[in-house]
């Protein structure tokens, strides 16, 4: 699996996971995803804050296969490769983020005007002071039907 170039900075929506259980939260992002984006073929994650990697996943009676890339990827992104589509890039928002947090963050990965940031960069800046304080435990309040915030296909700030 290849990466994009180290230049290249532009998410194309976001996702919030329930935790940090890959095994079980990428089946449902690719599953919910495939319809709008054709079928995934790769995943790739930064190893930096998912405590288990798998080497593959099963979706939709399919394999995914799962890399990971510790200097290549930005470690708050995800990246998902469709042989139709093409990449997808994904802010990933840590599951223990309070509502209000997650929901700007949704927003600003989401938002089709304005400079394209990196996904490291948009959590840089909703933690200004570098503390954890913005990602205090929270009631999590997310819709059941939908897993990412792909830019062109939803404009409301929905996570899974």
């Amino acid at each position: 699996m290849s990466c994009p170039p180290a230049g290249h900075v532009e998410l194309d929506g976001a996702w919030w996971p329930r935790s940090r259980d890959l095994t079980q939260e990428l089946p449902p992002l690719a599953g919910v995803l495939e319809p709008l984006w054709g079928r995934i073929t790769r995943i790739a994650v930064n190893p930096r804050y998912w405590p288990i990697l798998p080497h593959r996943i099963f979706v939709n009676g399919h394999v995914v296969k799962v890399g990971w890339f510790t200097s290549e990827l930005d470690p708050h992104k995800i990246l998902l490769l469709s042989g139709t589509a093409g990449p997808w890039d994904l802010l990933v928002i840590p599951p223990e983020t309070a509502d209000p947090s997650a929901a700007r963050l949704l927003t600003a990965a989401s938002a089709g005007t304005g400079p394209h940031s990196t996904a490291s960069a948009l959590m840089a800046a909703e933690q200004p002071d570098g503390t954890p304080s913005s990602y205090e435990a929270g009631p999590l309040r997310r819709a059941d039907d939908a897993a990412a915030l792909p830019a062109a296909a939803v404009s409301a700030a929905v996570a899974w």
